[in-house]
């Protein structure tokens, strides 16, 4: 049968539609996933097409999924960082919506306190266990909308929750009912969905949903869960792993529209945020992230990270405030008392750092030359350099000009006798076997015995 795609605007062949293969054994992949070596990538040259969607958007999960795997945030720490999170995303709300917990007095203070605020975007959301009574707590919440896990590969659904596919669909289906009769829009997580059969399973029960969703009148939306961080962005790869072949089969074959369709992935093959960027091109209006990517093991997507993607991909930041980001990092590492990795992009210490002279020694010429973007515009943090063993007199000199804010008429170049004398104390430290970088502070005592510069740092 041939009908006019509402997407493509093209004839299209629509006769198939997949079926549930309820097997007796789970399918493990055990060509891909055996265990006991790495995980293969395996080809199988289809392609599909890109189809990026006219809008597309950041949700967030740091209050959920971020929160498990840290100190549980208090009250104030969760209402600052939302507040943070709304000024990031701007008054267009990019980024849309923001996850939280709601099983402890704590959680549900903390999500009254962030509504009291009145914003209107990131919307808050909840993920609940799957039971009438936590549908019945967000609805007394007056939330719209809730995730839910429907775990769809094999390994979970025959070896974590004892069932056959069959029965795991029926399962689903029932509590999608529930959150129905709650008057909450289901979010439906399809856990694991890089391991799991996709035309075998997921098509066919996401073909379920959907039509439930049509015949209630009441939309799903529908996450992609790349709970293991197994997702791959490649063209040609062969499912379960084809980030873009997931996107296609479920808007093609389940019928998910852009706007209802969401990506969470994990970061555990460093992949989380080209696999989060292939999503949006090939389909999904959403990404899943959060903040600093903190999360299960290796952690998500970060959601900074996906700030910088979405203006790469749009040519614009739409509204959005990115030197937020680093005022979020310094939240994180001062009042949370998070350590950063220093090699963090954007947030880290060495972010835009250098230490090698030939480096700083550009950086003076034109800080285009060695830093990624204006960043002293887009972040609030100028280009640095750290002082050590292979900074040489360019280093010392970029040095001394930003640390101290000199202007044009008192900037010093590397042939400047301060830079000569600091040199020289630099080189006689790591003659004596200094291994580490010099701290801020040593620099600026060294400089304050030198009487005769002291007019030039004061000004």
């Amino acid at each position: 049968m041939l009908e006019i795609s509402k997407k493509t605007n093209l004839l299209e062949e629509n006769m198939y539609k997949y079926s549930l293969q309820d097997i007796p054994n789970p399918n493990l992949y055990r060509e891909m996933f055996d265990y006991e070596s790495v995980p293969k990538i395996a080809f199988n040259h289809t392609r599909v097409p890109a189809n990026m969607p006219a809008d597309i958007w950041i949700t967030d999960t740091s209050f959920r999924d971020g929160q498990q795997s840290m100190a549980p945030y208090s009250v104030k720490q969760i209402v600052d960082l939302y507040k943070l999170m709304a000024r990031l995303g701007g008054p267009y709300g990019i980024i849309r919506q923001s996850e939280f917990f709601i099983y402890t007095k704590k959680d549900q203070e903390a999500i009254e306190k962030c509504m009291e605020l009145g914003y209107k975007f990131p919307e808050i959301t909840t993920w609940i266990r799957a039971n009438r009574e936590d549908f019945k707590r967000v609805k007394e919440l007056e939330i719209k909308e809730t995730g839910i896990l429907v775990s769809c590969s094999d390994y979970h659904i025959f070896k974590k929750m004892g069932m056959s596919r069959g029965q795991a669909v029926k399962f689903y289906l029932e509590t999608i009912k529930d959150a129905f009769d709650a008057g909450v829009v289901p979010r439906c997580h399809l856990e694991d969905i890089t391991r799991a059969d996709f035309y075998g399973f997921v098509v066919p029960f996401v073909n379920e949903i959907m039509k439930l969703s049509e015949e209630v009148g009441i939309p799903v939306k529908i996450r992609a869960c790349d709970t293991m961080g197994y997702g791959v962005p490649y063209t040609e790869v062969a499912l379960p792993r084809s980030v873009p072949g997931i996107i296609f089969g479920l808007q093609h074959y389940a019928g998910v529209p852009s706007e209802m369709l969401e990506w969470h992935g994990h970061n555990d093959f460093y992949k989380a945020v080209a696999n989060a960027s292939t999503a949006w091109l090939y389909g999904a209006s959403a990404v899943n992230c959060s903040l600093l990517g903190i999360g299960e093991r290796t952690g998500n997507i970060p959601l900074e990270a996906m700030v910088f993607e979405y203006a790469s991909l749009k040519g614009s930041l739409d509204g959005m405030d990115p030197t937020v980001v680093t005022e979020i990092g310094e939240y994180f590492k001062n009042e949370m008392g998070y350590t950063i990795p220093p090699m963090t992009p954007f947030v880290g210490e060495n972010f835009n750092m250098t230490r090698a002279g030939i480096h700083a020694d550009g950086l003076m010429k034109d800080q285009e030359i060695y830093n990624i973007f204006n960043t002293t515009k887009l972040l609030g943090r100028a280009p640095g350099v750290a002082i050590s063993k292979t900074s040489g007199a360019a280093g010392i000199a970029y040095w001394v000009n930003e640390h101290y804010g000199l202007d044009d008429s008192k900037r010093v170049t590397k042939n400047h006798p301060l830079v000569t004398v600091l040199k020289d104390w630099v080189d006689e430290m790591y003659a004596d076997g200094r291994t580490t970088s010099l701290a801020n502070s040593e620099i600026e005592e060294k400089i304050s015995t030198l009487e005769e510069w002291k007019e030039l740092i004061t000004c």
